[in-house]
């Protein structure tokens, strides 16, 4: 199933490039894909002895460009055969070339290594939380102890319909993209899927409240209801994705929804961790149609938490606060 057109693949400097690298050229193989392969050197700047715009500041950043482009022809030089890649250098803020490199270029994913630091609590670099919250197409994020071919997949969706009417139909679509995607995944690498919504029934702390003070028999009633309402939605996704991948292939991969009350920055980490998921599919909208604002408290919470691989997708019509201008 044809997935990504234009990929961009990110070499850095730590563990587990060659994941994010092999993964990035399967994935460009499968979808008949483009792919193009970069780091980001630093800028050099001026310092004591190096003039700005001097013959030893532009030595100095051609050397380095010159160590990034050997290095990258080494990596990319045992995929020749397979595929025909593109290498490129670029100078800067690693985050901020990237997004201009995806805009330049109207790239559709992003794959890189994690970037993790002895003295973090949390698998995600501010660099990677910057791609996370700002890069417009798809970014995903390998962890770099990730597993070459992925087990279970986990793929977050929600399909409460209690949002204002103008922002229904941009998750509806996030939402097909999701299982979708994590379908598509999964078929590929033979990995269990499961599918999680987390639900609350918001009037049962009312009721439970001083105020109304509602027979508990009546409480567990709207509880019950909403679970089904909850349940129903659900339903109908899988159903309407089933229909564009192919009852056969959503029934291969049998997948196991999870239909979890409670709040979603809690349940969908602890799930993740409860089933060990090699990688989480999530959207990262928070709302739409502002400028920049894609990953929420919610969605940035959840990320800070998990610790495997990540494939984060953007609602249709984001739009990044960052321009190719300097």
């Amino acid at each position: 199933m044809k997935r990504f057109n234009n990929i961009l693949c990110v070499m850095g400097s730590g563990a587990g490039q060659e994941l994010a690298l092999e993964r990035a050229v399967t994935l460009a193989e499968n979808n008949q894909a483009s792919l193009v392969v970069i780091s980001v050197a630093e800028r050099v700047t001026a310092g004591i002895g190096v003039p700005e715009g001097g013959l030893v500041s532009a030595d100095m950043q051609a050397a380095i460009v010159s160590t990034h482009e050997q290095e990258l022809d080494s990596l990319i030089a045992p995929y020749h055969q397979r595929i025909n890649i593109q290498a490129k250098v670029l100078i800067g803020t690693p985050f901020l070339e990237i997004i201009r490199e995806v805009l330049r270029s109207e790239r559709d994913l992003v794959i890189k290594t994690a970037e993790t630091w002895e003295w973090q609590n949390h698998l995600f670099s501010s660099d990677d939380m910057h791609l996370l919250r700002k890069c417009p197409s798809a970014v995903w994020l390998i962890k770099p102890q990730a597993k070459k071919a992925y087990r279970r997949i986990l793929v977050a969706v929600d399909v409460d319909d209690a949002y204002p009417p103008e922002e229904m139909e941009s998750r509806r679509i996030l939402n097909r993209q999701l299982l979708n995607m994590a379908s598509s995944l999964a078929l590929a690498d033979l990995a269990d899927l499961h599918v999680v919504h987390v639900w609350d029934a918001i009037g049962e702390r009312i009721m439970h409240g001083t105020v109304m003070r509602t027979p508990e028999e009546k409480v567990t009633a709207y509880v019950e209801q909403e679970r089904r309402h909850h349940a129903a939605n659900l339903d109908g996704l899988l159903r309407e994705v089933g229909a564009f991948v192919g009852s056969d292939a959503l029934g291969y991969i049998k997948p196991q929804t999870h239909l979890v009350k409670g709040w979603a920055r809690k349940e969908i980490p602890a799930l993740a961790k409860q089933i060990e998921a090699d990688l989480v599919v999530m959207g990262t909208v928070a709302r739409t149609g502002v400028p920049g604002f894609i990953v929420g408290n919610t969605a940035e919470t959840i990320l800070n938490q998990i610790d495997c691989s990540v494939l984060a997708i953007k609602p249709s019509g984001f739009v990044t606060p960052v321009t190719l201008e300097e």
